[in-house]
């Protein structure tokens, strides 16, 4: 993320007109491995692999700001690792979390990990210790602290199954459950500010959100949530859920969230609608269908719909409607780049 990328977000977050809008995607292991021509067991074990194909893209597309940038992460692993998660590790398949909660019982003695010392977060923050000279050294900074979000680790560490309907089942265990993860996602980012003071925004994730109702999502989000989001006084405040998005919409704000990444299934006017015009909106043409397997032509015809629906600018970063998925091409990216005025 270069100073300039920084001051666009927050321009862009504080209501003000940027022309051309601005155009921002979320990357990571799913997508940047292959595109960058090596395999994902060497982007996760090379440091050096991992900061070549980073450094790769960023150099190849200097008008796009990937989010969070310099990304170091484990895929969904990283952070169920810190509880004592097991996962096995191939060539090119994500790396994938084993249950640590087999009965609902065992929340009681759940541990509160430390992120200076378990599973793999030393190894996320040493790699971007030993590169952040060089990311430097290339006008970027580290500028996001970032964390799956508390549903999300919670559902790994039971099963997505079991962790849903234990909400309902068991909502006192739950709520041990989930306020020991918010615990620890607070220290994991405050881990993360204290060691890199460029930092300024936090980025968490968390998909388990969308497939709450009104009532659950009260109840077992939204008080973990704006505990998270309160707690940290930095720029950008940065939520990605990209299933369903309209449960947690109209909440953001109260949560004190101010760039929101959701699926493509809702449209931009709906979103602007139910956050009030008051969330800057990170997205949204169809990740697979179009970014990835549709030809330049429909990559950019889709990038004009979004402009179109948006209507006035404000509040707008041009993406798809998740994170970047695998099999993106350069071709369609750059077809993406003309529809939003960059060529």
């Amino acid at each position: 993320m270069t100073n300039k990328q920084w001051d666009k977000i927050l321009a862009v977050i504080n209501g003000k007109a940027v022309n051309p809008l601005p155009v921002g995607f979320v990357i990571d292991s799913p997508w940047l491995p292959g595109w960058a021509g090596m395999s994902m067991l060497d982007y996760f074990s090379s440091e050096q692999m991992w900061f070549e194909a980073n450094l790769k893209v960023i150099r190849q597309f200097p008008d796009i700001i990937f989010l969070p940038g310099f990304w170091s992460e484990f895929g969904m692993y990283t952070e169920p690792s810190a509880f004592g998660a097991k996962s096995s590790w191939q060539e090119n398949e994500m790396p994938f979390p084993q249950k640590v909660i087999t009965d609902i019982n065992q929340v009681a003695s759940l541990d509160r990990p430390d992120p200076r010392k378990n599973g793999m977060l030393p190894f996320v923050l040493n790699r971007l210790k030993h590169y952040q000279s060089q990311i430097e050294d290339e006008g970027h900074a580290i500028k996001f602290a970032v964390s799956r979000g508390p549903l999300n680790i919670a559902s790994f560490l039971m099963g997505s199954t079991e962790f849903l309907m234990a909400v309902r089942t068991d909502p006192d265990q739950i709520e041990k459950l989930l306020g020991t993860v918010t615990d620890f996602i607070v220290d994991w980012l405050e881990v993360q500010i204290e060691t890199f003071p460029s930092i300024d925004g936090v980025f968490i994730l968390d998909d388990i959100v969308g497939f709450l109702g009104e009532q659950d999502f009260n109840g077992a989000a939204l008080p973990y949530l704006e505990r998270i989001f309160k707690a940290f006084d930095v720029g950008v405040k940065f939520f990605h859920n990209d299933a369903r998005g309209q449960v947690c919409a109209p909440y953001l704000e109260q949560i004190g969230i101010n760039l929101f990444n959701f699926s493509f299934n809702h449209p931009i006017s709906q979103m602007k609608q139910l956050t009030n015009n008051a969330v800057t909106l990170l997205g949204n043409i169809p990740p697979r269908d179009t970014l990835e397997q549709g030809t330049a032509e429909a990559v950019f015809d889709s990038v004009k719909s979004v402009i179109a629906d948006a209507g006035e600018n404000s509040r707008l970063i041009l993406s798809c409607g998740g994170g970047m998925p695998f099999g993106v091409s350069s071709e369609n990216i750059e077809a993406f780049l003309s529809a939003a005025g960059y060529h």
